[in-house]
């Protein structure tokens, strides 16, 4: 069949892409016919339809030649056939559009390669031609299965106008004008997927961002731009199934460009669907380095500027306790003499001051431990009814004598429980301290109950209700604020640093439970609340299995004797003649009064250092000549904790108690970890240096022994203390064998007086100086 166009006569030789007029027109989208189409049908001609069509048409050959060209084609772009057919579409392009474009075809054969890549129908963008009209070019690309055979564009016209050489054009239809957006984009790599993950159509952002030009990325899976760790596990195609389930997921990470380097992506990839049909993915990627190098910095600043604070908090403790420390072992000292009434009152009123002014700095460093997440709670065996009659025995002393208090314990309260029994006390302390501390007269109730129970735990409320000033309505909102004060006036009745109900809140909610405020429902005051979730204790064995990973391995780690002071003080006076100290301190003042505390416990044989240095010569010269070393840890020349770390380098395990102002989370840690066997902060409590003394002089092994003595000595040490984990330790009723009965079955209630409680059962040396104080 020969082509034929208006009067123009076939030319002697095949014009290209003459063979293409046999081949029945179908859109690109149609199925392939079962069986092939007849050439033509009775009464219908092709070739007459194509010429004769109201469209401005041009079908192209595969390699975008020319074939053929409708009349309408012809008169509207007025040219002649012969000046068409069997031309290059770019090369007829470029003779016909307006000169002053710089390659105005450009957007045509865009349109035609990205009609070809997606087997669909595309427009062009419009493009203005010599005779002042504006075109856009609609292009059908024609497959016959896998294979393109022809190529049809159709011409529409569009109204245009000239400023200084440049097509101003009317708006856009929305899917063109999105379209072109997308594709101009530099800032982002933007997309589109197959159902199977392979790409589709590549923006110049896409190509800015990645490396690759559209030629290179057309058909490969999105996975080439992973690491090796995410394709490991699959991450690419784990995505494509999470945004099917979802329709849409969105990442951070690690994304490759073609020439290996990486950059931080923000990558959102959504499900495309048309006419319900899943059809694609679009996916959109952002270069977020920059964004991720100043979060790094950001951290990096913070971590430092946490350090720095953390370094400050320690500082000032420091600085703040050793004075401390002389002031207030200077008042116990003076206490024990012979003192006249009023000079008793003097020395009470310093202690009280000095007291106030210690739990100022715990409620600071508590606050920060708290608020930079260092803070944590331990696992041990908890008695709540010892705990609250016991803050509640001691909170009857400051009482005024028109208030009373009213205790009503719940019959099923759990005895024992395993939780933090310290913070535990500190919050019943707090909650029950601001109403003796607030109420002038009328009563305070403590009221505790079991909450809830369920097969691993227990929780429990407790309420405090006072008939003091209450709280202002509009504070109510703020009152778990830190540093929240209700009295800021320079006349405030009550002192205080606004941070004891915020400390409370947090250490609340660590264990497992709530805090909160409601006012007094019968008259003035306020009723404060809080739940705590403690862990069931199920069996005997469970504590004791408790005892035994706490227990030290090595015997230099026990937990504190647990014997009334005034017994275990006389105990200790009758051996302390025999025993012979060595006191590392740096400080004149804390050296007096430390030489003072411990000969009024009958130490007559005490040696003295200034610094890290002199101690270490003195206890290499006499290796075997001290009974325990009591070594402050900051000090000139040598510090406290690379004298002990030579000390122990030099085989010498006589026991080293650290004394130390440095009260932050880790510093008893590092102790330890310098060789150290023990610590006592400062100030120094009396009754708990009695403690640790007598754990070391009275309770633990001799290191100058031989191991044979020692053996025998540790049997006795079991026996004396040790070995009352069943009975003196944990206060359990030795004759119960059935554990099965509720609330906890024959566990007993723990000992009321809270140093006996708490010390047996702390095998962790975490006894910091807050509890010292409380």
């Amino acid at each position: 069949m020969q082509v034929t166009n208006g009067a123009s006569q076939p030319p002697e030789e095949p014009v290209p892409g003459a063979e293409l007029t046999s081949i029945p027109l179908r859109p690109a989208s149609a199925p392939a016919p079962a069986t092939p189409l007849p050439r033509a049908f009775p009464g219908l001609n092709m070739d007459l339809m194509f010429d004769c069509s109201p469209l401005s048409l041009l079908l192209l050959t595969p390699s975008c030649c020319i074939a053929r060209a409708s009349h309408r084609f012809l008169a509207d772009w007025g040219v002649a056939a012969e000046n068409c057919i069997g031309l290059q579409l770019h090369i007829f392009l470029e003779n016909q559009l307006h000169p002053t474009n710089i390659y105005p075809a450009r957007h045509i054969i865009a349109a035609i390669d990205d009609a070809i890549s997606s087997r669909s129908e595309r427009t062009s963008k419009a493009v203005p031609t010599r005779n002042r009209r504006s075109c856009r070019a609609r292009v059908i690309p024609v497959f016959k299965y896998d294979q393109l055979i022809a190529i049809n564009i159709e011409w529409h016209d569009r109204p245009a106008e000239f400023l200084e050489g440049e097509l101003v054009r009317p708006g856009l239809s929305t899917d063109e004008a999105f379209r072109i957006l997308v594709q101009a984009l530099k800032d982002y790599a933007i997309f589109l997927l197959d159902t199977k993950g392979h790409i589709a159509t590549w923006n110049t952002g896409a190509q800015l961002l990645k490396g690759y030009t559209r030629d290179e990325v057309i058909g490969k899976h999105f996975s080439i731009f992973y690491g090796k760790d995410d394709l490991e596990i699959k991450k690419p195609e784990k995505e494509l199934d999470i945004c099917l389930r979802e329709g849409r997921v969105e990442d951070e990470g690690w994304r490759y460009k073609k020439d290996g380097t990486r950059f931080w992506a923000n990558v959102i990839i959504t499900a495309i669907y048309k006419n319900g049909v899943h059809v694609g993915f679009g996916k959109v990627t952002r270069d977020l380095t920059e964004r991720k190098a100043s979060e790094s910095r950001l951290i990096a600043a913070y971590e430092e500027s946490e350090k720095l604070k953390s370094d400050f908090l320690a500082n000032m403790s420091h600085e703040i306790r050793t004075p401390m420390h002389g002031m207030l072992s200077a008042c116990h000292l003076l206490h024990d003499t012979e003192l006249t009434t009023r000079q008793k009152d003097i020395i009470g009123i310093m202690d009280e001051s000095g007291q106030v002014l210690l739990q100022v700095i715990n409620d600071i460093l508590d606050y920060s431990k708290l608020a930079s997440g260092s803070f944590s709670v331990t696992s041990d065996v908890v008695g709540i009814t010892s705990i609250i009659t016991s803050v509640v025995r001691s909170a009857q002393t400051t009482l005024k004598p028109t208030v009373h208090f009213e205790l009503f314990l719940a019959p099923n309260l759990p005895k024992s429980v395993q939780g933090d029994p310290l913070r535990y006390r500190q919050v019943v302390q707090n909650v029950i301290g601001n109403a003796a501390k607030f109420t002038d007269k009328g009563s305070i109730r403590v009221r505790v109950s079991l909450q809830a129970v369920d097969l691993e735990s227990f929780t429990v409320l407790t309420e405090v209700t006072d008939t003091g000033i209450g709280i202002p309505e509009d504070a109510a909102a703020i009152l778990f604020t830190p540093f929240t004060q209700f009295d800021v006036t320079t006349t405030k009745r009550y002192k205080g640093t606004g941070l004891g109900l915020s400390i409370a809140k947090s250490l609340v909610e660590l264990m497992g439970g709530r805090i909160g405020y409601r006012p007094n429902p019968e008259r003035q005051g306020s009723v404060f609340w809080f739940t705590c979730r403690f862990k069931k204790i199920k069996s005997l064995g469970q504590i004791q299995d408790w005892k035994h990973d706490s227990a030290p391995k090595d015997g230099s780690l026990v937990p504190l004797p647990n014997t009334d002071n005034s017994d275990l003080q006389a105990e200790l006076s009758q051996a302390a003649s025999s025993k012979t100290l060595l006191l590392v301190e740096d400080n004149v003042i804390n050296q007096k009064v430390m030489l003072g505390m411990l000969r009024s416990l009958g130490f007559k044989n005490i040696d003295l250092a200034s610094d890290g240095i002199e101690a270490v010569n003195i206890v290499t010269r006499k290796p075997v000549g001290y009974d325990l070393v009591l070594m402050d840890i900051n000090m000139p020349v040598l510090d406290g904790h690379e004298a002990s770390a030579r000390i122990r380098r030099a085989g010498i395990n006589v026991p080293i108690v650290a004394m130390t102002a440095y009260a932050l989370k880790g510093d008893r840690e590092r102790c330890l970890e310098h060789g150290m066997n023990d610590y006592v902060p400062k100030p120094v409590d009396k009754k708990y240096l009695i403690k640790t003394l007598a754990k070391w002089i009275l309770f633990m092994r001799d290191y100058r022994k031989d191991e044979s003595e020692n053996g025998e000595a540790n049997s006795k040490v079991s026996n004396r203390y040790n070995g009352e984990s069943v009975n003196g330790l944990f206060g359990l009723d030795e004759g119960m064998k059935d554990l099965g009965n509720p609330p906890i079955g024959g566990i007993e209630n723990l000992k009321a007086d809270p140093t006996t409680m708490i010390f047996p059962v702390r095998t962790d040396h975490q006894y910091d100086d807050e509890y010292l104080n409380r």
